[in-house]
């Protein structure tokens, strides 16, 4: 029986984080545009089509899609969309291959699972060409349905809180901003900082690096919410510590006004001591207030059942295994089996076996959920459980996630759960936020902090950034570069350059050993075409002009890293903050937190 859940107990956001670095043009196998190949074809096809079986039934998603601006610049890229159909096509020829294979072993099972696999790339070529190659346009479409909330992130996946300065964050989030209008037609609200990461505002000595003493100074920077504020952006995300660890801020409004009817539950609720992970808080710091950011902080204990590959859902023995594959096609055909069994002990995989673990796995997920949120149904503001996650978990690391999250919907809308699925910003509009606080810096990474992108393996990386970044600042500032149609071009990509060099990607594969000699590589790539057209620039400046060599180079680096057509060189400019006007704004701010400060009319 359905519930109606016009006033459910509480909320669940989940928040699906899609990126990849760029690597369109940059490789193709085992690193390079097959990874963004396999992503469009287990995850972002997938998510479109459990969206459109969704609609079909009348089952609201309420899913907050994050599509970093990086992602959308790939999807939309003709080489992509050109290739990608070989690809797919390649697949669908393997899975014949090994479909005869099997048929002539006598295997029948295994000749089931490569019509599965069949079946499954055909799927998603005539849903590519359905969409005329435009997938972004097929997230658009839900957006605009009112299905799903789509957000942005920085603009190459930086990690802002060890950019070197402040232009630099800036920059991420501006051009990021600009892309996602560009692509999805609309002023986005929410984003996602890359790795959950933050920082607050107040003096900062640049990291030692290389084991050298640093000889830059350090300076007054600027925290992420007023970047975020200065673009129109009304939230973000981070992890459980940086709210359970903050501080309380009184509001800068002081009491509630008459306008707020006495309520001892809501200042209860608004004023406890301790941080409640479920519910929104509005970023303290030096910036206007007018425009303060909101932070949703992560939820420990479902984000671990989700996402962990030893104990989580993922780690299920009838569930596809990720790294075992038939090659040449490259299709998997085993089971997890189990954490420790060895690659050559995997039992085959079923199909249906592992859609109803599945679907036993979202009932069981929508349990833990209420559970979680029990003990706050009862407050007069309704608890809201943050559930974020790295989109390419669903379909492409964890095969059966895709049809798991349609049915942690289905679950939710079909039966008597208390609780309803909703987006960040239909929340935010619904209801106030908690409090202040004042974050510490740090991210979801290991330990919290941001030993994963600066350690004795990448710092060398953070020296040649830190001196992109203050050279780009002063060529920007400057603005010769504005005389002239080649300056223009020359420092276009330069900062196009410099935002490739700023991935936090390179930093991770080093780190992790995913791909290090990949990292390295593409990190050296930016950094070298950095070099040369500071070279260009320089000459320019010097000649007047450039020579038939470096013109054609200049040409062959644009059509390379042709990134964010509508970059602008003056985001980098030192000292310039975006002003912020109340018009600029998608709605009306919500002014005071219950208990705290009163909400605009």
């Amino acid at each position: 029986m359905t519930k109606p859940k016009a006033t459910p107990a509480g909320f669940l956001a989940i928040t699906l984080h899609a990126h990849l670095p760029y690597v369109v043009n940059h490789g193709t196998w085992p690193h390079g545009i097959e990874w963004l190949h396999e992503a469009a074809a287990e995850t972002y096809l997938p998510l479109l089509r459990l969206l459109r079986r969704l609609e079909k039934d009348g089952v609201p998603a309420n899913l907050n899609l994050n599509i970093s601006p990086i992602l959308l610049e790939q999807l939309a890229h003709p080489h992509f969309i050109e290739d990608f159909p070989k690809y797919v096509n390649r697949k669908i020829i393997a899975a014949r291959e090994d479909e005869a294979y099997f048929l002539q072993s006598g295997d029948m099972h295994l000749t089931e699972t490569a019509r599965f696999w069949g079946r499954f790339f055909s799927t998603a070529l005539g849903e590519f060409t359905e969409l005329g190659g435009r997938i972004v346009d097929g997230f658009r479409h839900f957006a605009d349905l009112g299905m799903i909330e789509l957000l942005t992130c920085s603009a190459t996946h930086g990690y802002m809180p060890l950019l070197g300065t402040d232009e630099s964050v800036r920059a991420q989030v501006s051009t990021a901003v600009s892309a996602h209008q560009l692509h999805l037609g609309k002023h986005p609200r929410g984003i996602w900082s890359p790795e959950c990461g933050y920082r607050p505002a107040g003096h900062w000595e640049f990291p030692r690096l290389d084991g050298q003493e640093q000889q830059r100074p350090g300076f007054d920077r600027m925290g992420l919410e007023e970047a975020l504020a200065e673009n129109g952006l009304e939230y973000f995300f981070v992890d459980t510590h940086l709210v359970e660890d903050s501080r309380r801020i009184p509001s800068p409004y002081g009491p509630p006004t008459s306008r707020l009817p006495k309520n001892p539950q809501l200042e209860r609720t608004t004023l406890k001591p301790q941080r409640s992970v479920y519910q929104p808080y509005y970023v303290d710091g030096p910036y206007d207030k007018r425009f303060a950011i909101t932070v949703f902080p992560r939820d420990p204990s479902t984000g671990m059942q989700v996402w962990s590959g030893d104990t989580g859902y993922p780690a299920d023995a009838d569930y596809l295994d990720f790294h075992k594959k038939r090659f040449p096609g490259g299709h998997r055909y085993w089971q997890v089996t189990g954490p420790r069994v060895d690659i050559g002990d995997k039992l085959v995989y079923w199909p249906q076996r592992a859609a109803d673990k599945a679907r036993e796995h979202a009932r069981h997920f929508v349990q833990l959920v209420h559970e979680s949120l029990q003990a706050s149904f009862n407050e007069s503001i309704p608890p809201v459980l943050c559930a974020p996650f790295d989109a390419e978990l669903f379909g492409h690391w964890w095969f059966e996630g895709a049809l798991w999250l349609e049915q942690v919907c289905r679950v939710i809308h079909e039966h008597d759960t208390d609780i309803a699925t909703i987006t960040c910003s239909e929340y935010l509009d619904r209801f106030p936020r908690a409090s202040y606080i004042a974050m510490p810096e740090g991210s979801w990474g290991a330990e919290g902090n941001h030993q994963v992108w600066l350690n004795s393996d990448t710092s060398w990386t953070y020296a040649k950034i830190y001196d992109a970044e203050i050279y780009t600042r002063d060529l920007c500032t400057n603005g010769n570069w504005r005389e002239s149609e080649l300056g223009s071009r020359i420092v276009k990509q330069l900062c196009r350059e410099l935002l490739l060099m700023e991935s936090s990607d390179w930093q991770f594969l080093i780190t992790t050993g995913a791909a290090r000699d990949y990292g390295e590589m593409r990190f050296m790539t930016h950094n070298d075409q950095f070099g040369e057209l500071r070279t260009m620039w320089e000459a320019l400046e010097r000649d007047g002009t450039l020579d038939e060599p470096a013109l054609k180079r200049l040409a062959e680096i644009e059509q390379r890293d042709s990134i964010f057509p509508e970059i602008d060189p003056g985001a980098w400019t030192a000292g310039v903050p975006r002003r912020l006007e109340p018009q600029s704004v998608a709605r009306p701010r919500l002014e005071v937190v219950y208990g705290e400060r009163e909400r605009s009319s």
